[in-house]
């Protein structure tokens, strides 16, 4: 038994998959989505869980935004209400994976305390409680450790140096599930530390100076954070979790674990798309080499996501190597009803399918 189930997180990723060993149903969940999933579909996936008899065996939060993280944030809040109050816990969770901003983005160079120094200035410490920006996953990211710490849960058990990254990860057996990260690797940290410095030294002076329109400015420039990106495997099948992963970064550790094949390319049976389908994160070329049966994407339209050009390479891809396809969208967007009009379906050897809007998640049945 494997099942992955795509929960409607609005802009965010949420996710959960159901494995099996020897007669016992598993669970694991990937990212909680943005503020107000947790009521809309994740506590009722929670509640489904529960209900069955499970348990989580691992919370993995692929890196700490808040289209990511909110969702878990307001999970574990309800379990701290339960605990305080003595009352049985809505759901059992085995640990939580979760690189800290210090511990990859900063790693011992003074990212975040240059960064907190400007947002705790008079001026930047209220306009970034305003401004929305990014960055807020941060303090979303220390908050969840804290509440984790707080629920006595185990904090990356298993991986060196409190980080879950490919230089240092092996492959982890759950049951009948195989996972290998295939992201990040300290290359890729170390290449986004000097991209975060360069962007302090360019706007740390627009943060501390509060003014909320250059903050706003400085929020679209703000480098990537790191992705945990992950293959999971079960039953003879796969899903390659990507977070908002870079596909350079992507190639670069599913060769680094042995996973592609002889031309530098593999199949998945099913591909969470990267960002959201961003054409920031993607290119052609990357959906030529690593190709699957379905592609999901979760988005609703905002910011732009997903990218036409982005659902173009995906159906070009997979028109010229004549592989059938399924496109599975959490939301009807404008460049989905594009896609649809100039990629006809029918004549280009896809499906595309919309969860309805009433839905709270769609399950893909694997094995």
């Amino acid at each position: 038994m494997f099942k992955l189930r795509i929960l409607q997180a609005s802009y965010g990723d949420s996710l959960t998959l159901e494995y099996g060993d020897g007669g016992l149903t598993r669970y694991a969940l990937i990212d909680g989505g943005p503020g107000g999933t947790y009521h809309r579909s994740l506590k009722n996936e929670m509640e489904r869980i529960a209900d069955e008899g499970g348990s989580l065996d691992f919370v993995a939060i692929s890196h700490v935004d808040g289209d990511h993280i909110s969702g878990v944030l307001d999970l574990f809040a309800q379990l701290e209400a339960e605990k305080a109050a003595g009352n049985p816990p809505l759901i059992d969770v085995g640990a939580l994976w979760l690189n800290s901003f210090s511990k990859t983005i900063d790693g011992g160079r003074g990212i975040q305390s240059r960064f907190m120094t400007a947002i705790n200035s008079a001026a930047g410490a209220p306009a970034m409680l305003q401004s929305g920006m990014a960055l807020q996953g941060i303090f979303q990211g220390n908050k969840l450790r804290i509440k984790a710490l707080q629920l006595g849960l185990d904090i990356n058990p298993g991986f060196p140096d409190d980080l879950v990254m490919t230089d240092t990860a092996p492959a982890i057996q759950l049951g009948d599930l195989t996972i290998t990260i295939v992201g990040p690797s300290q290359a890729n940290l170390n290449a986004l530390q000097a991209e975060w410095e360069e962007w302090l030294d360019d706007n740390e002076q627009v943060i501390a100076s509060g003014d909320p329109q250059a903050l706003a400015n400085s929020d679209k420039s703000i480098p990537n954070l790191s992705s945990i990106m992950f293959l999971a495997e079960a039953s003879g099948k796969t899903v390659l979790f990507t977070g908002d992963g870079r596909s350079d970064h992507l190639l670069e550790g599913l060769g680094d674990a042995g996973l592609l094949n002889g031309n530098g390319g593999m199949h998945v049976d099913v591909l969470k798309v990267p960002h959201h389908g961003s054409d920031r994160n993607a290119t052609r070329t990357f959906f030529r080499k690593v190709t699957a049966d379905a592609y999901v994407v979760s988005a609703n339209g905002h910011p732009d996501n997903p990218d036409l050009s982005t659902l173009i390479w995906i159906v070009e891809s997979a028109h010229e190597q004549n592989r059938p396809i399924k496109l599975i969208f959490t939301n009807e967007t404008r460049s989905v009803e594009k896609l649809s009009e100039e990629y006809p379906p029918a004549a280009h050897g896809y499906e595309l399918e919309v969860m309805p809007s009433h839905h709270w998640f769609r399950e893909i049945v694997l094995a």
